[in-house]
């Protein structure tokens, strides 16, 4: 079996990085056109990048059937080891970028409906005026497409409801804060000063949330029955709680979420929250969602302190 040698001049290790890019885009797109296309060059050159990785070797890495290629025994175990290596390569090119950045650098996050809420505006006013050389950039849509894109290193991290986040071997998922879950409504609506609300009565008003996940929407089947799962309890749901609240405050919606979403306007008291019987015991579960073996930038620390100290709040 051949093995890699790791006795190459730094120039050399460069050059067979580039092979090894151009083996992975072929093997992945099964094409020397599209991974050609994929990578910006023309598929000459690519075929004398691959024909130069197989002369190294002293083997061939695919067999040209037709107009098929396929890799061969050689080829899938050149494959697979390569993976690592192209990984590990960029993330020696991130480790030399972010040394170079030094103080500076961006923050790159993803986050879900109720970390978005609590977080986003903070954020920005908390590094606009602390620290103005940082640029931030945030992403907001579901847990599925933002898990997409953190793979895909669009993004540094993502802090989401750690519910709706499917345990992978890729993924480091460190849970920050879990916040309680409740009715809210306006000051003035016919339900806010009601000693007792069951959830029939709450059923007779629109019922504004984000999408929910299924063990949240097994603990209020549970709780209060058939008629409380959210795929046929919720009428208004987007995934921006802001929204969300503001359609509660001006009309006879109620909202169902996280307090600490509708912090201001509970404080402020154009919002209460309903009295329920029984009473919900239910939950938002938040996580901190990053790449294994990823290396994180100076700055991601600032993040990281910023989400652990204003959800703790």
């Amino acid at each position: 079996m051949y093995y890699f040698s790791y006795y190459h001049s730094f120039s050399e290790w460069i050059m067979n990085i580039k092979h090894l890019e151009h083996l992975l885009a072929v093997a992945d797109t099964k094409s020397f056109s599209r991974a050609a296309e994929s990578l910006f060059i023309t598929q000459s050159a690519l075929s004398r990048s691959i024909q130069a990785l197989e002369d190294e070797l002293g083997s061939r890495l695919f067999d040209r059937i037709g107009k098929r290629n396929e890799l061969t025994p050689l080829g899938q175990d050149v494959v697979i080891r390569a993976r690592q290596i192209v990984q590990d390569a960029c993330e020696l090119r991130r480790s030399v970028q972010l040394f170079q950045q030094g103080s500076g650098g961006e923050i790159r996050v993803g986050l879900g409906s109720g970390p978005g809420a609590l977080l986003m505006t903070p954020l920005l006013h908390h590094i606009a005026e602390h620290h103005p050389e940082v640029r931030v950039s945030i992403t907001r849509g579901t847990t599925e497409l933002q898990l997409g894109q953190l793979r895909a290193r669009q993004l540094e991290a993502l802090v989401v409801d750690a519910r709706r986040v499917i345990p992978a071997p890729d993924l480091l998922i460190e849970q920050v804060a879990e916040l309680r879950a409740c009715f809210i409504c306006r000051a003035d609506h016919p339900l806010a000063k009601s000693p007792s609300v069951t959830i029939s009565q709450v059923l007779n008003y629109p019922v504004a949330s984000t999408p929910l996940s299924d063990e949240v929407a097994r603990i209020m089947v549970n709780h209060y029955g058939a008629e409380a799962d959210p795929a046929q309890m919720t009428t208004l749901q987007c995934e921006d709680v802001g929204s969300l609240i503001d359609t509660v405050e001006h009309s006879k919606a109620v909202f169902l979420g996280v307090a600490a979403a509708a912090r201001d306007g509970l404080q402020a008291g154009r919002l209460v929250e309903l009295r329920m019987t029984p009473k919900l015991e239910a939950t938002a579960r938040y996580a901190y969602v990053t790449l294994v073996g990823r290396s994180e930038a100076p700055v991601m620390t600032l993040f990281r302190q910023f989400v652990a100290e204003r959800l703790q709040e």
